[in-house]
């Protein structure tokens, strides 16, 4: 019985997907939900699991066909299996037509002879000339003489050879420099297409702004540096910075909730949860999963949450799910080295914050110039919505959280 292989629900909005790679051939055998095939859409890579067991028989789309949903990729035997034996591919005998070239060929001692013969008396070639000549197939009427009445002496038989290696090796190197490529052309993926045009549109529709502040990184490294090993044993994940960020941006969300809105035509949408985004870099591409009800998990909630999320962009096993309905985005340039940069807001959201690398730097407490660990923080958001003064306050008391932790833990 044949079952097809169909292209499953990609989520809202979200009606074709492109055919990245198929795992499998036609005539192997497949188990059921075995991965098939991977499809690329707008926003993630998915795979397609087989159906049921048996032998792959048809495979109907290619890499890089576009595909809608409920669409036919193939069709599987039920029950079937790849037979162990396959007959070899017949190879087709291809015939490459190249212009007719008269081959050249080595002279042989024997003609050598003869030639060395016809030379002038003036020219009588010695024991060891000859020898030269004669294994390295040298044409005798391109050696320049230079011994006595024009005769040719072993070291004008060595020099003339010495000049031929090297043409051929001059030869071998300009093939070989004009084989290399200098440029490469490659189809964009969906997702980086897709990329590209929000980002473009969120530059021509929003009313973008950035603002600056910097953040004294001592205490919340002192208290990650204390609690981290004893943090990992109890709650088996790794104690980072990211969730401090986003406990120190939801307080400030909850004063500022304009940050945490949109405009929708001609309202502004206030929403009273908090999703943030973590926008992580993988191979195929920026992705922003998001933190779900991040307001109402703890610290080692949002870690492991972070972790998992990251783990499957890196795998490519993201769902459409784990990247809707963000409010609020952080970007972290920092892991890459970024001192400082204007990240660009996650449309419809209202707003980005961009955390970079921290660096010792002196800075003037009290009158006294001290030495302290800084990050600059920068809060790209839509004009259009947040005023200056709301953005510099967010900014503020996100900075007062991150001072001093304590204030993430009591809320205030």
């Amino acid at each position: 019985m044949s079952i097809d292989i169909k292209v499953p629900s990609l989520g809202e909005s979200v009606t074709e997907a492109t055919i990245a790679r198929w795992y499998k051939n036609i005539g192997e055998s497949v188990t059921i939900d075995e991965p098939l095939l991977e499809l690329e859409t707008d926003k993630v890579t998915l795979e397609v699991p087989a159906p049921v067991t048996g032998q792959l028989s048809e495979i109907k789309v290619n890499d890089g066909d576009t595909v809608e949903v409920g669409a036919i990729l193939g069709t599987i035997i039920e029950g079937a299996a790849a037979e162990k034996k396959t007959e070899a591919p017949v190879k087709k005998e291809v015939i490459i037509e190249t212009p007719a070239v008269e081959a050249t060929k080595p002279i042989e001692p024997e003609k050598i002879e003869d030639k060395i013969e016809s030379i002038s008396v003036s020219n009588d070639l010695s024991p060891a000339v000859r020898k030269i000549v004669s294994e390295n197939n040298i044409n005798i009427n391109e050696i320049s003489p230079s011994g006595k009445n024009g005769r040719i002496t072993k070291e004008d038989a060595l020099n003339s050879l010495s000049s031929q290696s090297t043409k051929v090796e001059t030869t071998i190197n300009l093939k070989s420099t004009s084989n290399n490529k200098l440029t490469e052309r490659v189809t964009m993926s969906r997702l980086r297409k897709t990329i590209a045009k929000r980002l473009k549109d969120a530059q021509n529709t929003a009313a973008i702004l950035t603002t600056f502040n910097e953040v004294d990184m001592s205490e919340l490294i002192k208290v990650r540096s204390e609690y981290k090993e004893f943090f990992e044993k109890k709650h088996g994940v790794k104690l980072g910075f990211m969730s401090f960020f986003v406990k120190a941006c939801i307080t400030a969300l909850k004063e500022i909730p304009e940050v945490n809105a949109e405009i929708e035509n001609d309202d502004i949408i206030y929403k009273n949860y908090y999703n943030i985004g973590v926008a992580v870099g993988t191979d195929q591409g920026l992705v922003v999963p998001v933190v779900r009800n991040a307001d109402q998990l703890t610290v080692a909630e949002i870690e492991k949450e972070i972790s998992n999320l990251g783990k499957k962009a890196r795998d490519g096993k993201l769902s459409i799910s784990d990247m809707q309905d963000g409010t609020f985005t952080i970007s972290n340039g920092g892991v890459y080295g970024s001192l400082m940069s204007t990240p660009i807001i996650n449309p419809p959201q209202a707003g980005v914050l961009g955390m970079h690398k921290i660096q010792e730097r002196p800075i003037a407490i009290d009158g006294e110039v001290v030495v302290r660990p800084m990050m600059y923080l920068a809060l790209s958001y839509d004009h259009r919505l947040i005023d200056g003064k709301a953005a510099v306050t967010f900014l503020v008391r996100v900075k007062e959280s991150l001072e001093d932790p304590r204030r993430i833990l009591l809320s205030v």
